[in-house]
């Protein structure tokens, strides 16, 4: 690997690594906010999920466990917690009653509200941050589709790992 490469690739690790380390801080604020709140952090984020819901899509069990990246059992349990402290209601669908559909309650969107306001505060914060890192990583590829490490590693550009 020739000066000019190793300088690169060194500046796509720096920018990654800064990339990466404004998402640790946004997600410990939104940690941090959210138990402020008295919410554990994924109560917060099945509520945002819920209320977020794009038009047409039914607010279900499965829904919210693909989107927070859980385990449809695991949502379960969660949404029972949420529901036993007033922050949602779930009801079984009236055509197919093994699904449970998902609302947030009056209660759950008050301090829904209230957190997106602090997340979009810290998100405006720390968008500069991000924003750079992101044209930085985009700047790396050009116009080009991404090459996987494999491929590079098959071209000779880097070393087996």
């Amino acid at each position: 690997m020739n000066r000019v490469s190793k300088k690169r690739a060194k500046q796509r690790l720096k920018t990654l690594a800064e990339f990466r380390y404004a998402l640790r801080r946004f997600l410990h604020f939104s940690e941090e906010a959210a138990a402020k709140a008295g919410l554990h952090p994924q109560q917060h984020q099945l509520l945002l999920q819920i209320a977020g819901i794009p038009d047409g899509v039914a607010p279900t069990i499965s829904y919210a466990a693909e989107r927070l990246g859980l385990r449809h059992h695991s949502v379960v349990e969660l949404s029972k917690r949420c529901e036993e402290q007033g922050l949602i209601r779930r009801t079984q669908n009236t055509d197919d009653r093994r699904f449970v559909e998902l609302q947030v309650t009056s209660q759950g969107g008050q301090l829904l509200q209230a957190l997106s306001l602090d997340h979009e505060h810290e998100l405006y914060e720390l968008a500069p941050q991000l924003i750079a890192a992101l044209t930085q990583i985009r700047a790396f590829q050009g116009a080009k589709r991404p090459r996987l490490a494999r491929d590079a590693r098959e071209r000779g550009v880097i070393d087996e790992v």
